[in-house]
């Protein structure tokens, strides 16, 4: 069996998603062919996927929001990019849509969260199973007339899928599909935490260590801002912040984040679905930096609220300094997430691809 993810390079977070699942899959599956089609740096998946072999087409499938920083939207640059995509995408399918039948394997697709997935299924007739906790859909659409159109051509190619994995932390998916609601889909870690502390040299107790990450692109953050908090020590990935402030240690690049996350208690950061599934799978208390105009926001806000342990932050209290780090963390409103959501989302592309491929084989059988 092939697994062919068309799998956004939006941000990290679609292709962390996809990684904990295909190598909970491979666990399940280790003869099961997997290949990445994204644009996402190969040492970046490499990193996600660890020991399961999986293989790359360096394909972009979709746009998703071209970001100014961390916590601010391009429409502009949006637009144009979306217009230049269209161009190029039906020479794209054409060639991939040929190298996959030159495999001579049943195939399922996975779309996270691209829509132009879809028409490579149809072109290779293929099932097609949708991954997400939103669509382009959701997100077009609040941000103005110019995106109508791609708004609703995105709508149309989610509903042409076999299934849909609901995702946590889910904006509306009405797509007139089978869903399956997972867990948390964290990646599991590899390294254990002491030997962590010790190659880390990190003397400061756990309760005063905190994590700080705002995603691929980053943020500049000013090296006094955090030695205005000298009893905290700070785990960044930014080598200048690092060699900077005292009281901050560089994140080795072999190391992903939620690696890091059992020496902490608490994480700086942004809205994001896996740093939310990983941070919350791991017990840390998140400050949050709210941010505008991209419609997941409010709805990982709102999740948090009820799910996390958690401060809220604005853009200009994290500017300032005011991390609000010797203040109690609010308490959640429900119960914690099930963390399980790798492992039931490998089941329902195992369930599908068995079916669907059976089907197919059945059909021939009778035409034959």
């Amino acid at each position: 069996m092939l697994i062919y993810a068309c799998v956004s390079g939006h941000g990290f977070g679609h292709g962390s998603r996809v990684a904990a699942v295909l190598t909970a899959l491979h666990q399940q599956k280790p003869s099961w062919r997997l290949v990445l089609s994204t644009p996402l740096a190969p040492a970046f998946l490499q990193l996600a996927f660890g020991s399961a072999s999986f293989e790359q087409r360096p394909c972009r499938w979709d746009v998703g929001v071209i970001q100014a920083d961390a916590l601010g939207a391009d429409a502009k640059a949006t637009l144009a990019a979306l217009q230049q995509l269209d161009r190029q995408l039906p020479a794209q399918i054409d060639a991939e849509a040929r190298w996959i039948r030159a495999q001579h394997e049943p195939v399922l697709v996975l779309g996270d969260v691209a829509p132009a997935a879809a028409a490579l299924a149809r072109a290779i007739g293929a099932p097609l199973v949708w991954m997400a906790n939103f669509g382009w859909d959701a997100i077009y659409r609040p941000m103005g007339e110019a995106f109508e159109p791609w708004a609703n051509r995105a709508l149309e190619a989610y509903r042409q899928g076999d299934a849909l994995i609901r995702c946590p932390f889910s904006m509306p998916m009405e797509w007139g599909l089978p869903s399956t609601a997972v867990g948390l889909t964290p990646g599991r870690p590899r390294h254990r935490p002491t030997q962590l502390r010790h190659r880390l040299q990190l003397s400061a107790p756990v309760d005063r260590t905190v994590l700080v990450g705002f995603g691929g692109l980053g943020l500049d953050l000013a090296p006094q801002l955090l030695r205005g908090w000298p009893q905290h020590h700070f785990l960044v990935n930014d080598a200048s912040l690092a060699a900077a402030a005292a009281n901050a240690s560089l994140i080795p690049p072999d190391l992903r984040p939620l690696e890091l996350m059992p020496l902490c208690s608490r994480i700086l950061t942004k809205p994001g679905y896996s740093t939310f599934c990983e941070a919350l799978a791991a017990g840390l208390g998140i400050h949050l930096v709210r941010r505008e105009g991209f419609a997941e926001a409010p709805v990982l806000e709102a999740a948090l609220q009820r799910h996390g342990w958690h401060r809220f932050l604005s853009r200009s209290q994290l500017e300032q300094g005011d991390w609000q780090l010797d203040q109690p963390l609010n308490a959640p409103l429900a119960d914690a997430l099930p963390s399980d959501g790798a492992d039931q989302a490998a089941g329902v592309l195992i369930a599908t691809a068995m079916q669907k491929n059976a089907a197919m084989s059945h059909q021939e059988l009778f035409e034959s």
